[in-house]
């Protein structure tokens, strides 16, 4: 998953951006409105992380240009612990959720997992395929309750299949909700993942389909698809 963070705070912004990658998210960082802005308005993400009190456009007017544009990107919005009024005018303009600081790491952690499933049409803690579990809160994978080990990227790409279950995922698409802006991205880097996903799941019966020339797809457990 994709995440755009807009803190102009460069330690706290430093500070969860590797405790969002630690997690597997992919994330672009910016410290202005009008970054913010031309992010939201070109890149495609799944979660956006808003500061209301930026340089340039505040928080409140990045959100209202957003959802001006019609976009439905789940918005988490940042405020200072008093300022009330600016809390329920980011909720009036659009704004899915806020957090007041200062808070904790974990409570952001969970907020932002809330609103990607929200963001889904998976609302459960854990993404289920037959015998197969992603725990979206823990980070895991277990197969009977035995658990597969699988690298941060692996299981973001598996993920990712797991939410779209039964449509093809386009490696395009994997690129645009996996990689950040500063991410190197190998040709092949997609076709590797999936590999050793493969190689690790095939012999528990779970299967990652090759759709030649449109991506890979997860079938619906029960062929219906």
């Amino acid at each position: 998953m994709r995440i755009l963070l807009v803190e102009d705070d460069k330690i706290l912004a430093d500070a969860l951006c590797r405790a969002l990658v630690q997690s597997a998210y992919a994330v672009d960082v910016v410290g202005d409105g009008q970054q913010a802005d031309n992010a939201l308005a070109l890149e495609i993400y799944d979660l956006a992380i808003l500061d209301i009190g930026l340089p340039g456009p505040s928080g409140l007017e990045v959100l209202q240009r957003l959802r001006a544009r019609k976009s439905r990107v789940p918005v988490l919005m940042l405020t200072a612990m008093d300022a009330l009024a600016d809390r329920v005018r980011g909720l009036d303009l659009g704004a899915d959720d806020y957090l007041a600081k200062p808070f904790d790491l974990p409570e952001l952690e969970a907020r932002v997992r809330a609103l990607l499933r929200r963001g889904s049409t998976n609302a459960s803690p854990s993404l289920v395929h037959g015998r197969l579990r992603l725990d979206t809160a823990g980070r895991r994978v277990f197969y009977d309750d035995q658990p597969v080990e699988l690298s941060a990227r692996e299981l973001a790409v598996l993920e990712l299949l797991l939410m779209r279950e039964g449509r093809v995922v386009s490696k395009e698409h994997m690129v645009n909700h996996l990689y950040g802006w500063g991410d190197e991205v190998g040709a092949n880097a997609i076709e590797v993942y999936v590999s050793r996903i493969r190689k690790k799941l095939e012999p528990l019966g779970c299967e990652i389909r090759t759709v030649r020339g449109m991506g890979y797809l997860m079938e619906r457990v029960g062929g219906a698809g």
